[in-house]
């Protein structure tokens, strides 16, 4: 019998991964980059790379100066003056292409509108109007608060029109979570819906709104966008609110563009799953345009003549700014945007669309392909998925299992699949396969886009060269970084540029393997020290979906008298199997089979569901506050508060 391989003190995957796929030779033949040299040509001149692909967008003024920087502040496009909505709108009107569809999109309950470019363009420009009407100006900021629909993302880019520096809030946090982002940028108005529907029921956002607002002086008026007859009932603030209909659609359906400076703020983002103060992360105008649009090309090989992209994720967050809104629009694609639950009424709801759109890239969440993976293997099999070309992950390493999963069942194993690495503070892809070029691996993110410096290093900060693990850190300015934490340069450069002076500290373990492979690991704050050893948390959960007993797992560190931590894991399985004593017995061993000893989870406790941000992104610290028996901590980001308190019964149970 063979030796479990040996924990090693640093920080790297310990499960050997060795499947590897090459791009079909039919994709790569056509695929927009297919010259591997492209990446030594972005590295020799990273600004004229970069520089390249701004010159592909509409500038009123061309910029003197590629980059200036003045570490940490990077200013890019120098001089240089354009206007984000132009991008994305005017330029394909202009062209031509007003009579191509930019979205068609769908409501839960089965309601459906299909919008051209044109009619994105007219709804922008009467935003736009209706913004001025209301004393909006350059410089002021506006708080949207709707679900996924076509207005949201013209009421993003009726306020990059005029300038004005818009905020999403993702339509279900909390009223003290919009209160907290409304009062942090002191917003002077609020565009809200009345309601959304999520698994059928429509929720009331107007209260929330109403609620928030009752603690900010600085908003001034509230525009409400009405989702449906259901919630029409929803509270009114007479002498504050306005509706859309009123302030927005008898306006001019054309509306002139404020030309912008590259560096010009576009939007605030607030990253979630944070406690205390709100961090609003700021992105500017030219160079996160450049990105979002260079990478969107690239990354997703996108043919707008032909191709329907579909990114799953919400425009709260910054893949639905970044990979809905500005990206795809700004390359003139058509899209798909959907309002609901992927499991509403059925779990087939994504293919169902899919096929009748007929999707050729799918861009969703591990979470979300490891929930498909829960529901059963049928439902996607019951619908015609030939239309699909390209397959995407984001948000967080995924499962090795997970990731062939995706491959076979919804790739049908002809499609390839990125794994991409980035976050909000990156504003685009930073680490990624190019797919008619990378020779894929599952649960890896393969190597930095071209023109992008990554490096890894260790605790002192010294440079890990080949093969090797330690922190990922980025070595160079790229165009979409963000500027600045709004209102606060202090708290900018402690949090991303005091760790490794010099170098952006991205929070995330890495590895890298002797091909030069980059291995995700998760955010360092989810590495565990058992007995010395430093494992990563994301390794043990991959040993344990590797099971075919189990869909999704989460995996923690809580303190051991002798080891100093020992890992627990909460297991959601797949259809078709129970929870046993016998079964965790076995996924304990699995675990130790395929790692080793030191990573043999203490217990494992079977699961309903795992608490997660409302953007699928597994709460590791209220885990580790359930399985610590400790007092839960913020819980507002939460999509449903209620499973952590469940499953802390149930840990308390499994103990007593």
């Amino acid at each position: 019998m063979s030796q479990a391989p040996t924990a090693r003190k640093t920080i790297e995957t310990l499960l050997q991964e060795h499947r590897h796929f090459q791009p079909p030779a039919s994709f790569a033949a056509q695929a927009n980059a297919r010259d591997p040299s492209i990446y030594e040509r972005a590295d020799q001149d990273h600004e004229a790379w970069w520089a390249s692909w701004a010159e592909k967008l509409h500038w009123d003024r061309k910029w003197d100066q590629v980059l200036h920087w003045d570490l940490p502040f990077a200013r890019w496009f120098v001089g240089g003056k354009l206007n984000a909505s132009v991008q994305c709108l005017d330029r394909h009107v202009q062209a031509g292409l007003g009579t191509r569809v930019a979205f068609h999109w769908e409501g839960e309950p089965g309601d459906a509108r299909t919008l051209t470019y044109a009619h994105m363009l007219e709804g922008a420009c009467r935003v736009a109007n209706g913004l001025r009407a209301l004393g909006i100006r350059k410089g002021d900021r506006v708080t949207l608060y709707m679900p996924m629909v076509p207005e949201l993302a013209m009421a993003m880019h009726g306020c990059a029109r005029i300038g004005a520096i818009f905020s999403v809030v993702f339509a279900g946090f909390s009223a003290t979570s919009l209160k907290d982002r409304i009062q942090d940028q002191q917003a002077r108005l609020v565009l809200c819906a009345d309601g959304c529907w999520r698994r059928g029921k429509l929720l009331d956002l107007k209260t929330v709104v109403d609620e928030a607002v009752a603690e900010c002086p600085s908003v001034e008026r509230v525009v409400v966008w009405r989702r449906g007859a259901g919630a029409a009932t929803a509270s009114r603030k007479q002498a504050r609110d306005l509706e859309w209909s009123a302030a927005f659609d008898h306006q001019p359906a054309t509306c002139a563009p404020e030309s912008m400076d590259a560096e010009d703020p576009l939007y605030i983002l607030y990253t979630s799953g944070t406690t205390g103060k709100p961090k609003g992360i700021l992105h500017t105008t030219g160079g996160y345009l450049t990105a979002a649009y260079a990478t969107s090309n690239l990354v997703f090989d996108l043919k707008p003549e032909t191709d329907v992209f579909w990114c799953t994720a919400d425009i709260g967050w910054v893949t639905g700014h970044s990979y809905v809104v500005f990206g795809p629009m700004a390359n003139g694609v058509t899209q798909v945007m959907y309002e609901g639950a992927p499991n509403h009424p059925n779990p087939d709801r994504f293919w169902e669309l899919v096929a009748r759109h007929k999707v050729s890239i799918f861009y969703t969440a591990p979470t979300a392909i490891r929930a498909f993976m829960k529901w059963g293997d049928e439902w996607p099999a019951k619908h015609d998925l030939s239309s699909l070309r390209l397959l995407g992950t984001v948000g967080e390493p995924i499962n090795p299992e997970a990731w062939v999963w995706y491959l076979h069942h919804i790739g049908r194993e002809r499609c390839p699949i990125v794994d991409t690495w980035w976050q909000t503070e990156t504003g685009s892809i930073l680490i990624t396969p190019l797919p008619g070029i990378t020779r894929t691996l599952p649960g890896s993110a393969t190597r930095p886009f071209p023109g992008v410096g990554a490096a890894l290093v260790d605790e002192q900060g010294n440079e890990v060269q080949g093969a090797g693990g330690g922190y990922l850190v980025l070595t160079r300015p790229w165009p979409s970084m963000l500027r600045g934490i709004w209102g606060d340069n202090e708290r900018y450069h402690k949090t991303y540029w005091s760790r490794f002076p010099g170098r952006y500290f991205a929070g995330d373990g890495c590895k890298r393997d002797e091909e030069g492979n980059y291995w995700l690991l998760g955010r360092v704050d989810d590495v565990m020290n058992v007995a010395g050893h430093r494992l990563s948390t994301m390794e043990i959960e991959s040993a344990l979906v590797d099971h075919p007993a189990v869909a999704e797992a989460a995996v923690v560190g809580v303190p051991h008298d002798l080891k100093g931590q020992t890992p627990v894991g909460f297991v959601l399985l797949r259809a078709g199997h129970q929870p046993t004593p016998t079964l965790a017995q076995d996924l304990i061993e699995h675990v130790a089979k395929l790692i080793g000893g030191l990573a043999r989870p203490e217990r494992v406790i079977f699961a309903a569901e795992l608490p997660k941000t409302r953007s699928g992104k597994i709460m590791r610290r209220l885990l580790r506050d359930v399985a610590e028996g400790k007092a839960l901590g913020d819980t507002t980001t939460l999509a449903d508060p209620k499973v952590v308190e469940e499953l802390k019964q149930m840990y308390e149970e499994k103990e007593s």
